[in-house]
């Protein structure tokens, strides 16, 4: 089976995106044909400076790389890299209407916010089909917010089909609703519009800096303590075992404990798991060589996939 999943490079990596996307990506690369790419032509939507973007797609490439992802293992790209998508992208616009495209929830939210949508804001699900459809995936890991847009897909590759012939495969997707929302250190959601975020590579003074700013209730030393309505207690289980969580959940239920303690333990804990991964991703850093070359490896492995779409896009819309 063919798994695809992309991420923009907007920023650092945060406990939220490892534990409900990254971890995942890891598992899919040893059970499935994994297909993941840097998403940087979706970031045009909301580009910000050329140097940033270069810097946030090296930045992303190195995380990923650090984190886990085999190139042997995945095809691993970035989006621009292979740009037969952007042309098929126009090809599958004609299998959707203007009027389908303006009631996406993701640019209808930009304009009840008084933003001005770009046309690229508004061609963004186009874009995204192509992504999943050019390379011929089964099926498509999507949160609740992209739901929308994997429907989208959908519907343009079957609509395609009809017009056109037999061309590309309808895609599953896959929307894990058992994921629990991580909580940021203000106990939002983890998020970097909101600014709440645990950041996986951060030097250590940051780190423990964020850790210690999760809030907390205002129970004192000597109370028991409400465990399911507590930031520091959601983060800390990520890192547990179901033996464990009910232990720590105890911990709670007795008096005693101090936040204060269970955040220097939690500092310790996320430095210790993530410990090979940040040295791994100190090497990468300094290795921009090697970068290079899985980026150049990954998007030649991506076009060999995606040529043979296009190539049957082309002959069935009498292109060729």
């Amino acid at each position: 089976m063919r798994i695809l999943s992309g991420v923009q490079p907007s920023g650092k990596l945060h406990l939220g995106n490892y534990f409900s996307m990254m971890r995942k990506m890891i598992h899919y690369q040893d059970k499935s044909d994994l297909f993941c790419f840097i998403a940087n032509l979706h970031s045009l939507t909301t580009f910000s400076g050329k140097d940033k973007l270069e810097n946030f797609t090296f930045d992303a490439l190195c995380d990923f790389l650090a984190l886990g992802i085999d190139p042997e293992k995945t095809t691993f790209w970035v989006q621009s890299d292979v740009p037969l998508v952007t042309e098929l992208s126009w090809y599958l616009s004609m299998c959707i209407t203007s009027n389908q495209l303006s009631l996406a929830h993701s640019f209808k939210d930009k304009i009840a916010k008084g933003i001005t949508p770009s046309g690229g804001l508004f061609f963004y699900p186009v874009l995204m089909a192509a992504d999943i459809l050019a390379f011929n995936s089964d099926r498509v890991p999507v949160g609740k917010d992209q739901k929308q847009h994997l429907e989208y897909a959908r519907d343009i590759a079957a609509e395609f089909n009809r017009k056109f012939g037999e061309t590309f495969k309808i895609p599953e997707p896959e929307i894990d609703n058992e994921t629990a929302i991580i909580p940021g250190t203000d106990g939002q959601k983890m998020s970097k519009s909101y600014g709440n975020t645990i950041n996986i590579f951060d030097p250590e003074e940051a780190l423990k800096k964020s850790v210690m700013s999760i809030v907390s209730d205002s129970a004192g030393i000597d109370e028991v303590k409400d465990a399911s309505k507590n930031a520091i207690f959601s983060i800390y289980t990520l890192f547990l075992s179901e033996a464990d969580r009910d232990s720590l959940r105890k911990r709670f239920e007795t008096p005693g404990l101090r936040y204060g303690d269970l955040k220097k333990e939690l500092l310790s804990v996320i430095l210790d798991f993530f410990s090979p991964f940040r040295k791994k991703r100190e090497e990468l850093l300094n290795n921009r060589d090697y970068i290079r070359d899985i980026r150049k490896k990954g998007a030649l492995k991506a076009h060999s996939v995606a040529i043979v779409q296009l190539e049957k896009a082309r002959s069935n819309l009498g292109l060729k």
